[in-house]
C-alpha cells in the first residue's frame, strides 16, 4: 500500500470553508483509492469536527499557531510564518523519519516543512513531493493589492506580503516533484514559475446534497444570495465592492441581496449602515432554504483567482448563477454558457436587473447548469488521478532533482 504523509496548516475541519472542503474532500478520495494517509495540522474548532471514521491516521500539532504581530516581522507570509512554529518543527521532523512514498504540502502556508525533505532528496532517498494548490497564490494577491481601496498603511502590508508570499510559492513549486492546480489557467501559470515540474490539473469534486427543486417559479421571491466566508481581506473586499455596486439598483427594482456567510462585525455594521437592498445572515446551519428562496446566485468576485467551489454549491442547488467573466475559470464552456456572465459589476448588475424576472429562462440555465455538472465532479475521480500523478514521479531517476515532466495533464 502507497503511505502519503499529508502536511496542513489545521485539520480542515469543520468543512465551512471553500479550502477546508478542497482539501477534506481530496485527501479522502486520496486515502478512498487506496494510499496509506497520514494527515497533521493543528487542530480544529472544534477538535470533535475531525471526522472518527475516515480512513486517516490523524496527528494534530501541539499548541496553537502564533499570532500575526509576530508574523509580521518573519521573512515568510503571514499564513506560513505563523505555522511554522517550533512544535510543528519538531513534530514535522519526527514525521520525517518514516518512510514515505509521498508528501503533500497543502497550500503554501506549508511550504516551510519541506526542509527535511529536501535534505532527503540531497541523499537520494526522497519520496515524491507534492504542491497542493489552492490558488495561484502570487496572482491572487497581485489582484488583492491592486483592487483594495483601504488604507494606504494597509495596503502596504498586503504589498510586503505579495512579495513574501511569490518568493515562497515559486520556491515550493521549483523544489516539488509534482503540482497539482485546481485550474488550467493556475497550472499555466505554475508552468512559467517552475517549468521543469510536473502538474496535473485536480479541480473540484461535489459531495454535497442535490437541491430537490425540479423547477424555479415566478412564485420564489425576488431575491439574490451571496454565499462565502468574508473574514479574509479579499473575500471582505469583494462582498463591499459588490454592495456598493449593487443595492441601490437592487432597491429601485424591488431586488433584495441575501449575503449568508461569516464576516467581521465592523463589516457587518458598515454594510448594515449603507445598504437598503442587503440583508446580511451570518454564517447559517442550512443553506438549502436560502438557495430555495432565491432566483440568482451571484459570484461578484474582482479580486482573487482559481475555482470557487461556490459554484458548485449554487449549481447543485439549482439556482441561476450570475458571475463576473473572469471569476469563472476552471469552468467548461457547456456551464459558462449557462450562466450570466458580464466583465465588470455595473453590467452584472445591470444583468441581474434585467433578468431577475425571466423565471423561465431562470431555470433553464439552472437546469443546464445541474447536467453538465453532474458527470464532471466526482471527488473520486481526483484522488485516482493523484495518486496516479504520483505513482508515475516515483519512477524517476535518484539523482536528487524533480523529474521533467510532459505537459500539464487536466483531470476530469
Amino acid at each position: 500500500m502507497t503511505r502519503g504523509l499529508w502536511i496542513t496548516r489545521a485539520l480542515p475541519f469543520p468543512l465551512d470553508t471553500g479550502d477546508r472542503i478542497y482539501s477534506a474532500r481530496l485527501m479522502q478520495s486520496v486515502a478512498d483509492a487506496g494510499a496509506e494517509l497520514t494527515v497533521v495540522g493543528y487542530a480544529p474548532e472544534p477538535a470533535s469536527a475531525v471526522p472518527a471514521d475516515w480512513p486517516i491516521r490523524w496527528r494534530t500539532v501541539p499548541g496553537t499557531p502564533q499570532g500575526t504581530a509576530r508574523s509580521l516581522f518573519s521573512t515568510m507570509p503571514l499564513v506560513a510564518a505563523a505555522h511554522a512554529t517550533p512544535a510543528y518543527r519538531a513534530l514535522i521532523d519526527e514525521l520525517a523519519n518514516e518512510a514515505w512514498d509521498f508528501v503533500v504540502f497543502d497550500q503554501y502556508g506549508t511550504g516551510w516543512a519541506m526542509a527535511p525533505f529536501l535534505k532527503q532528496r540531497a541523499q537520494g532517498r526522497a519520496p515524491v513531493l507534492v504542491h497542493v494548490a489552492h490558488d495561484h497564490e502570487a496572482s491572487v494577491y497581485a489582484s488583492l493589492v491592486r483592487g483594495f481601496k483601504g488604507s494606504a498603511l494597509k495596503r502596504l502590508g498586503l504589498w510586503q506580503n505579495w512579495l513574501k508570499t511569490g518568493a515562497l510559492e515559486r520556491h515550493i513549486a521549483r523544489s516539488v516533484d509534482l503540482v497539482t492546480a485546481i485550474t488550467t489557467e493556475d497550472a499555466a501559470r505554475f508552468a512559467a514559475d517552475a517549468p521543469r515540474t510536473a502538474s496535473v490539473v485536480l479541480t473540484p469534486g461535489y459531495g454535497g446534497a442535490v437541491s430537490t427543486r425540479e423547477r424555479m417559479g415566478a412564485q420564489v421571491p425576488r431575491n439574490v444570495i451571496m454565499v462565502g466566508n468574508y473574514n479574509w481581506v479579499a473575500k471582505s473586499e469583494n462582498l463591499r465592492q459588490f454592495v456598493a455596486a449593487a443595492d441601490a439598483p437592487f432597491h429601485a427594482a424591488g431586488i433584495t441581496l441575501h449575503v449568508v456567510g461569516s464576516m467581521a462585525p465592523a463589516l457587518a455594521t458598515e454594510l448594515k449602515g449603507s445598504s437598503r437592498a442587503t440583508v446580511l445572515h451570518g454564517f447559517v446551519d442550512d443553506i438549502a432554504p436560502h438557495f430555495s428562496n432565491a432566483r440568482i446566485a451571484v459570484v461578484p468576485e474582482e479580486i482573487g483567482g482559481g475555482f470557487k467551489l461556490k459554484f458548485l454549491d449554487y449549481i447543485f442547488g439549482r439556482v441561476a448563477v450570475a458571475s463576473l467573466t473572469h471569476a469563472t475559470a476552471g469552468l467548461p464552456d457547456e456551464i459558462r454558457r449557462a450562466m450570466i456572465c458580464r466583465d465588470d459589476l455595473a453590467g452584472l448588475v445591470q444583468a441581474i436587473v434585467e433578468r431577475i424576472d425571466d423565471t423561465e429562462g431562470l431555470d433553464a440555465l439552472q437546469s443546464d447548469a445541474l447536467v453538465a455538472a453532474q458527470a464532471r465532479y466526482r471527488w473520486a475521480d481526483r484522488g485516482r488521478d493523484l495518486l496516479d500523478a504520483v505513482a508515475r514521479l516515483a519512477q524517476r531517476p535518484k539523482n536528487g532533482q524533480p523529474a521533467v515532466p510532459a505537459a500539464p495533464r487536466a483531470a476530469g
